[in-house]
């Protein structure tokens, strides 16, 4: 059964839409990222628009980081005040990332500034995260709690001005440090139409120090407030949110992360990490084989959505 897409301009199976949103919804809930950076490539794959992709792709994350976040605040595994501390730095980031988005929109080079990113930003994530997350899990099964040290250092960031307590985290920093990555991701998320889980998380375990327990709760708590704003702009300013397929993607995406939410509780933390970098690097590989390979159709033609 296929439906048509208004802003894409084209028709895509009502079903594998759904099924889409309802099996990145269930990786989310179970990994607390949102989702994008298997989505937003996965709809490359079927013939989206990479500018529509994006954009639309926003109103599907808020919906499944939502759904999700909702129940992480059910068990209490929400930092709320280290959330609200990466939203501020998010939110300018994506204010800044949609302007950039509209800029290299009419250079016309946002397909290809799209991909290379994927590329770029998944490729060095996923290796980084399965190195340690494979580290770690030798370690846990040679070493059964002989020793235990920190996941994370001590060093110059941590002594930085402007110092807030975050209970729920045990954790005495300054702000500037989580700003800074909340900014970050807020900036890629608009460029590249992900919520910035994939960055999000291994930041906060490894550079602010958050204990693994909260951070997939606090990661999709920014992720929401985050994206929500994303979305919005992208649709004011760019025209890029095509609501039959946001809807298609949210309806399934909500209730695929409700059961991602309760799968993920039962992992361990060092389990969560290796399968989330092995994501990370099959899709990174797949749309590196797609930058490389000769198109079957090396002729095509693109109307723009504002003509």
């Amino acid at each position: 059964m296929d439906i048509y897409l208004p802003v894409a301009e084209m028709s895509v199976n009502l079903f594998l839409v759904l099924g889409l949103g309802g099996g990145v919804g269930f990786l989310s809930g179970i990994f607390g990222v949102g989702g994008g950076f298997l989505m937003t490539p996965l709809l490359f794959f079927i013939g989206i628009p990479p500018a529509v992709a994006v954009g639309s792709q926003s109103a599907q994350i808020l919906a499944s980081s939502v759904s999700s976040v909702l129940a992480h605040m059910r068990r209490q595994t929400v930092d709320v005040k280290m959330g609200l501390v990466l939203v501020v730095g998010g939110t300018v980031g994506s204010v800044v990332g949609v302007i950039i988005f509209g800029w290299l929109r009419t250079l016309g080079h946002i397909d290809i500034v799209i991909s290379i990113c994927y590329v770029v930003f998944l490729g060095i994530i996923g290796a980084l995260m399965f190195v340690e997350s494979f580290g770690a899990l030798l370690k846990s099964r040679g070493k059964s709690g002989l020793r235990h040290r920190k996941l994370h250092q001590h060093h110059w960031m941590h002594g930085l001005p402007l110092k807030m307590r975050f209970q729920r985290s045990r954790l005495y920093i300054s702000i500037i440090m989580p700003t800074i990555v909340g900014m970050f991701v807020g900036i890629l998320a608009a460029i590249m139409g992900v919520g910035g889980g994939f960055i999000m998380v291994p930041a906060m375990i490894y550079l602010i120090g958050m204990p693994t327990s909260v951070v997939i709760g606090t990661s999709l708590f920014q992720i929401s407030v985050v994206t929500a704003i994303t979305t919005y702009l992208h649709a004011y300013n760019n025209h890029a949110v095509d609501i039959v397929l946001a809807l298609l993607l949210i309806a399934g995406g909500v209730v695929g992360a409700q059961f991602g939410t309760r799968l993920g509780a039962f992992l361990k933390g060092e389990h969560l990490r290796i399968l989330l970098a092995l994501m990370v690097i099959a899709v990174c590989s797949k749309l590196a084989y797609d930058l490389v390979t000769t198109p079957s159709d090396p002729y095509s033609l693109a109307v723009g959505i504002d003509s």
